[in-house]
């Protein structure tokens, strides 16, 4: 009878020496998040000492501050249109809203065909290159900036703040069109074009409807932005709106009442934008980059 062995020991293998490892990304993240605090401190050193150099000398701060509150109750609990009437703002702000409107729909337009030439999935690198650069060049200046410049060129009124508006609407869409196109599977439109497919019908019936949610979502962002910057640029280019009502109230009839109106009319239409906007990057843009 052949009896069980007894558990042996078995060779042990011999192991390679392992080298420890230097976990740089740790340290490389210490002295980023050290380079960022220093900046910060240093920010804040340099606010503090500045402040008492802006205050004008003989200034009581006691006053001044109990001035700013009450300005503040005046604006938002007691609104009133003083100087013109409710209906007159109210326009106003539609004006606003289209200016906003027809410049994001422009920009939109143009932007989706500059866009085929940026997108590295259907365009050659050269005109890649060329294209992104001077889109990286206009989104560079700030809308504002654009704005006057045309100003300058075409004079005060709604047309500079169109062209201005549009011209950085266009930079900013191509970007973003550019980038959603090339989410997109290089091997399937490889496939596409093999099985000779041209190009317009690649895009109109392969690349448009699969990235067309990530386009209505990003241009409605558009909109909420050139809506900020229609405001803004209501006084500055002369282009009237709710921006020039607003400039006229707290800048020429030092009228608060007014003011807080004019806020208030702002805001009724921002914050439904901006939910609608917060619901179109959830359900598309966060969706996309999973």
């Amino acid at each position: 009878m052949i009896s069980k062995p007894e558990k042996q020991l078995g060779v042990v293998p011999a192991s390679r020496p392992v080298m420890p490892k230097l976990n740089l990304s740790f340290r490389l993240k210490d002295k980023r998040r050290r380079t960022i605090y220093g900046v910060i401190m240093l920010l804040m050193v340099t606010t503090l000492a500045t402040i008492p150099t802006i205050i004008p000398k003989g200034v009581n701060l006691v006053a001044a501050t109990q001035g700013l509150i009450d300005n503040i109750r005046i604006m938002f609990l007691h609104p009133a249109a003083s100087n013109t009437s409710f209906g007159s703002l109210v326009g106003a702000l539609v004006q606003s809203i289209a200016l906003a409107f027809l410049t994001t729909l422009i920009g939109a337009i143009f932007a989706f065909f500059i866009a085929l030439m940026a997108s590295r999935n259907l365009a050659p690198r050269w005109l890649i290159d060329i294209v992104q650069s001077a889109m990286a060049f206009v989104r560079a200046i700030p809308t504002i900036l654009w704005v006057l410049i045309y100003s300058v060129a075409l004079g005060l009124g709604a047309n500079a703040a169109v062209i201005g508006l549009t011209f950085h609407s266009v930079a900013y869409l191509v970007k973003v069109y550019a980038d959603s196109i090339d989410e997109l599977p290089k091997d399937t439109l490889a496939a596409l074009r093999a099985m000779g497919v041209g190009f317009w019908p690649l895009v109109s019936q392969v690349i448009l409807p699969t990235v067309m949610p990530s386009f209505l979502s990003w241009t409605f962002i558009r909109f909420e932005i050139n809506f900020a910057n229609a405001v803004a640029v209501g006084a500055a280019a002369g282009a009237g709106g709710i921006g020039y009502q607003l400039f006229m109230a707290s800048g020429f009839y030092f009228d608060f009442h007014e003011v807080g109106m004019i806020v208030y009319l702002i805001l009724a239409f921002t914050i439904p934008l901006e939910i609608i906007s917060y619901k179109l990057r959830t359900r598309y843009i966060k969706r996309a980059g999973k």
